[in-house]
């Protein structure tokens, strides 16, 4: 049984760095994109909100299917698409082409993370499960980190239509890891779920698995962790969607150097993601609460310096993403799901994982088509050169992280309420 739980964990984990890689794709192939005229900032925006309002909705129907589902092809079949996604963006079919496949990437990308979230329910206790989700939610970073160094340096080498296709090179050998490793359930586990002889849930199971997701749907507390998740991935895709497109041309750092720092946030965040849940686990006997709060404020002061450092301080600009790094993989573990599945019966962390997802991706989506307009707003033209003045989109993003802080601290203080009226 333990080697069926390693192969299920770490087949997860690569797995689910592997769909961001293709997710993240055109993060890195902005400049090129936009430097040739095949896109303008505008486009690109609408075209990274499109993904992230597909997987929006995505999320929330997935969580409650992945609740039911055979993980092992649910897992499989998103890579799958998103993969092939990649594949065809590699061939330019055009702006509203490009638009289409980017939202059936959104979709397949959203399957991805209720699936894992799903497997470790099945597969890892309550007092194990901290320690892994914060492990397996390191899978971010691994993602970002292996797209913004690994990817930018083939699209800047080979151009970018080859960042395009070495992403999805890379998801379709993550597809046979899935297939032959991520394992549905435990063997001789009550089939609580359609397995892959496809038994089929009991007419009362069913009533009371839906009972529990109605009631993760009318939770103000999820709704709250949802909000604050919400404003933290405005400020998290500020960075990853826009992070090396800002260094380029707003702080005149080369394409491969500009992928470089960027790339520390996503190394740094596996820093905070493992020890998040471990830590919890540990010293706080299961309040996340406070921890949570800490990684806000950090990732504020970060971002905030972040941006407003000029160009040329290469040292002071990887400090920053330390910072951020460590708070937004701590934040991820948090915000982005465990504060909700550990509210819920185990038997609906899909749903409490959607009802999160909905609401953080509704933010990620909306940054990035107003941070495409801001963007293109500041921007000068000039003869032969081109000027970018980030000076509103840069209060955007910085604006949102502290928003996060602030609702974390509104929901901890209300689940505290909580509590206290609960042991009176």
């Amino acid at each position: 049984m333990r080697r069926l739980r390693w192969a299920v964990f770490l087949s997860g984990t690569l797995g689910y760095s592997l769909y961001y890689v293709c997710r993240l794709s055109l993060s890195v192939v902005k400049t090129p994109l936009v430097r040739e005229g095949v896109l303008t900032e505008s486009q690109l925006g609408l075209i990274g909100s499109g993904l992230f309002y597909a997987y929006a909705a995505g999320k929330l129907i997935n969580g409650f299917l992945a609740d039911r589902a055979n993980i092992t092809r649910f897992l499989a079949l998103g890579l799958l698409g998103t993969a092939v996604v990649n594949l065809v963006l590699g061939f330019n079919p055009g702006f509203l082409a490009f638009l289409l496949l980017w939202l059936a990437s959104g979709w397949c990308q959203s399957m991805g993370s209720p699936a894992c979230v799903v497997g470790l329910s099945r597969w890892f206790s309550r007092e194990q499960r901290g320690t892994y989700y914060g492990l397996w939610s390191a899978s971010h970073n691994i993602g970002e980190g292996l797209t913004f160094v690994a990817v930018a340096l083939v699209s800047s080498t080979f151009g970018w239509r080859w960042g395009f296709w070495g992403a999805a090179g890379a998801g379709l050998m993550g597809v046979v890891i899935v297939w032959l490793f991520f394992h549905n359930q435990p063997p001789g586990a009550q089939p609580t779920v359609q397995a892959a002889d496809h038994t089929r849930l009991a007419p009362e199971e069913r009533r009371r698995i839906r009972a529990l997701q109605w009631s993760v749907v009318k939770s103000p507390e999820i709704w709250l962790i949802a909000a604050a998740s919400a404003f933290m991935y405005i400020a998290r895709y500020s960075i990853n969607s826009w992070g090396v497109f800002y260094l380029e041309m707003g702080k005149g750092y080369a394409p491969v150097q500009a992928g470089s720092i960027i790339s520390i946030n996503a190394v740094c965040g596996v820093l905070g993601t493992i020890a998040s849940g471990w830590v919890t686990d540990r010293w706080f006997a299961d309040n996340r609460f406070m921890p949570a709060l800490l990684a806000g404020l950090l990732n504020a002061v970060s971002l905030g310096a972040f941006l407003a450092i000029p160009g040329g301080h290469v040292w002071l600009d990887a400090a920053c993403m330390v910072g951020f790094g460590i708070s937004i993989g701590a934040l991820i573990c948090f915000l982005g799901g465990l504060l909700a599945i550990d509210c819920v019966p185990k038997e609906v962390a899909g749903a409490a994982l959607g009802t999160v997802g909905i609401a953080s991706y509704i933010g990620a989506g909306t940054q990035d088509a107003v941070s495409g307009f801001l963007i293109e707003g500041g921007k000068v033209a000039s003869g032969t050169t081109t000027h970018y003045d980030f000076t509103v989109a840069a209060l955007f993003w910085f604006s949102a992280s502290a928003l996060s802080a602030l609702v974390t601290a509104i929901v901890w203080r209300r689940s505290r309420r909580r509590q206290a009226a609960a042991a009176a």
